[in-house]
């Protein structure tokens, strides 16, 4: 089976760069940053929430041009958790979500896992799961102490 080319992307940083270019590509709707992201490996793989795994570049892109056949996604990380190594960072996200309801704009709540591998082309996103949230998503539960002593 081919492999899909990705458009290389010019993310020489590291994995913080790759997310906001992510991000940003996802707010100005431009499936060519967006993909540039992606890893150029077969087994890259997209959860959108309540949607079915969705898995390698063509499938991925293909999910992103229906979105933004509707308009560019107004998203973005609210609060973030990272856990890195020298060839991988698995990032936590609450994302805010503007959505267009009958009664106006509102903000709903998405909770994604974004995990990034340091590739040949550098940094590069492989997997992107995101979960429905609630408002209460802005809410953490942590086992770390309230209170430092």
């Amino acid at each position: 089976m081919r492999k899909s080319k990705l458009q290389a992307a010019s993310l020489d940083g590291d994995a913080d760069d790759v997310e906001a270019a992510f991000y940003d590509a996802l707010q100005r709707g431009d499936i060519e940053k967006l993909m540039g992201c992606w890893a150029d490996e077969d087994e890259i793989f997209c959860i959108h929430p309540g949607g079915p795994r969705v898995v390698g570049a063509t499938a991925i892109r293909a999910t992103f041009e229906a979105m933004f056949a509707e308009g560019p996604v107004r998203a973005w990380p609210e609060r973030v958790r990272k856990i890195g190594s020298v060839t991988s960072s698995v990032h936590n996200v609450v994302e805010r979500v503007e959505v267009l309801t009958p009664g106006g704009l509102t903000s709903a709540w998405v909770i994604a896992t974004n995990i990034y591998h340091r590739t040949a082309q550098g940094w590069r996103l492989v997997a992107h799961h995101a979960s429905p949230g609630t408002t209460g998503d802005i809410q953490e539960v942590s086992d770390a102490p309230a209170v430092l002593h």
